[in-house]
């Protein structure tokens, strides 16, 4: 993986660079999710893209190789678009416009960054995003908090078996393992891809750095339910609604082609996420839920379809597409219908690039 320095910190990052060193086609940065890196992308950067791409897909802060800078909570997914235009800067993509796909976590930092400079992005590709406004806690279509201190999201929301397990790099198919979180949540349960592949996943899975700083993070006592809101330090905290409103998407005057594609068995995003603490309270995992007319589920998908729907409604495009197929992940569980959907996305978007 070649590594470079930014003003920001060490990056490493994988390239799949355009046939014959030819840099006139599509740039495309690929952005990965929470728990994972850019190993996830590795296939796609090996083969099924076409050879006039130049593709970027770099570990993010706390991820991966990249250096281990700690995570302000307060400037919420901007941790990392700062990171992200500073490293485009360094590797000499400000001269012309790219095109962005971010997967979950970091399909809200794909938001961030277009709402922060839409005029650098020459499509938006979301897949299974963040919602709009952040990871739990949230009750309506317009993000208002179940409770003011935002309990229900951030850093004390973590399986604290989870973070134990990504902390001692355990590879087994113990309940909380990555290897088991991975087969339940980020793809459609009985969805194995060959072992191998599978190997590299965990091995993704388990670079994640954890600690107060990292993942999950800080909480703070409260006294709502399930009994924490967010701290300000960490991953989950800087995912909260406390600290992410990308609404803002709605309002950007240079408006890329949108594209989103999502599973339509997800388990992480969806209106009744198998993570977000108020479902699993509604079915009694979690005691003391104060029910629905207090804290429902989180409506995810509503809540992304109404900012897309503003921004179709100021003039722009968006598509949405369902893999049925599918869990989180659609391009790793249906490649070669992504591919069938992402590349002609891109190459439109492309040909509508002027000059």
């Amino acid at each position: 993986m070649p590594r470079i320095v930014t003003t920001e910190g060490r990056v490493y990052y994988r390239e799949r660079r355009a046939a014959g060193g030819q840099d006139g086609g599509p740039r495309v940065l690929m952005l990965h999710g929470n728990v994972s890196s850019s190993l996830f992308y590795r296939p796609m950067l090996a083969e099924g893209l076409p050879p006039s791409w130049h593709v970027l897909a770099p570990d993010l802060r706390g991820y991966g190789e990249s250096e281990a800078r700690p995570i302000d909570s307060t400037l919420g997914v901007a941790n990392w678009s700062r990171d992200l235009w500073a490293f485009l800067g360094t590797v000499g993509w400000d001269d012309r416009p790219f095109h962005l796909l971010g997967w979950s976590m970091g399909g809200g930092i794909a938001m961030r960054m277009a709402i922060e400079a839409a005029e650098r992005l020459a499509s938006l590709t979301l897949i299974a995003p963040l919602s709009p406004f952040g990871y739990g806690g949230t009750i309506d279509v317009s993000g208002t908090p179940a409770f003011p201190d935002f309990a229900g999201s951030g850093g004390g929301m973590a399986n604290r078996a989870f973070v134990s397990a990504l902390a001692t790099g355990d590879r087994g198919s113990g309940e909380a393992s990555p290897r088991t979180v991975m087969r339940n949540f980020y793809v459609k349960p009985g969805f194995r891809p060959p072992p191998a592949l599978e190997e590299e996943w965990v091995t993704s899975m388990l670079s994640t750095r954890t600690g107060d700083d990292y993942y999950p993070g800080t909480l703070i006592p409260s006294a709502n339910w399930p009994g924490a809101a967010p701290g300000e330090r960490g991953i989950l905290n800087a995912l909260s609604p406390k600290y992410v409103n990308l609404s803002d998407l709605a309002q950007i005057q240079s408006r890329p082609p949108i594209l989103w594609l999502r599973g339509v068995h997800d388990a992480i995003v969806s209106d009744r996420s198998q993570l977000d603490l108020a479902t699993v309270g509604a079915m009694g995992i979690v005691p003391g839920w104060p029910g629905a007319a207090i804290m429902p589920p989180q409506p995810m998908l509503v809540q992304t379809r109404a900012v897309l729907d503003a921004y179709a409604a100021r003039g722009g495009t968006y598509h949405e597409i369902l893999f049925e197929h599918s869990g989180h992940s659609p391009h790793l569980e249906e490649p070669e219908r992504f591919g069938g959907v992402f590349v002609p996305f891109i190459e439109d978007a492309q040909h509508a690039v002027p000059g």
